[in-house]
């Protein structure tokens, strides 16, 4: 199964679904085309459309290509589709949530965040324990 059916059943989303989405809606927000950008990103624009609807797996080199034809940084691609990621795990607690209380069943704990020591990169402070 593919398309919308395949996105509403599947509780955890394909990356390159979100991949896709991001890109996307990058090129969107700059007002470009999709053959604007596949010009720039020397590849054909029927491939990138497959890359925007998640139909294709773009190889690391492609990706490479296409964030450069957006002007975007690797990094903040995929800065922007763990946002999304996180914001569809939020979604899903929600609605499970809902689904819940609707049936009077106890609601699950949130699991705890994890997160990464920050490196000290772009700008941030360190603060070290003595």
């Amino acid at each position: 199964m593919s398309g919308p059916e395949e996105r509403e059943e599947r509780s955890t989303p394909l990356l390159r679904t979100m991949v896709g989405d991001v890109l996307r809606r990058t090129r969107q927000e700059q007002g470009r085309t999709l053959a604007d950008v596949a010009s720039d990103a020397k590849v054909s624009m029927p491939y990138l459309s497959e890359l925007e609807r998640g139909r294709k797996e773009a190889s690391s080199e492609v990706l490479a290509a296409v964030c450069e034809g957006l002007g975007l940084e690797l990094s903040d691609l995929l800065g922007a589709v763990r946002h999304d990621l996180d914001e569809h795990r939020a979604t899903v607690i929600r609605l499970d949530t809902v689904r819940a209380l609707r049936r009077r069943e106890p609601v699950r704990a949130l699991p705890t965040p994890r997160r990464r020591p920050s490196s000290g990169r772009n700008g941030d402070v360190l603060l070290l324990a003595a």
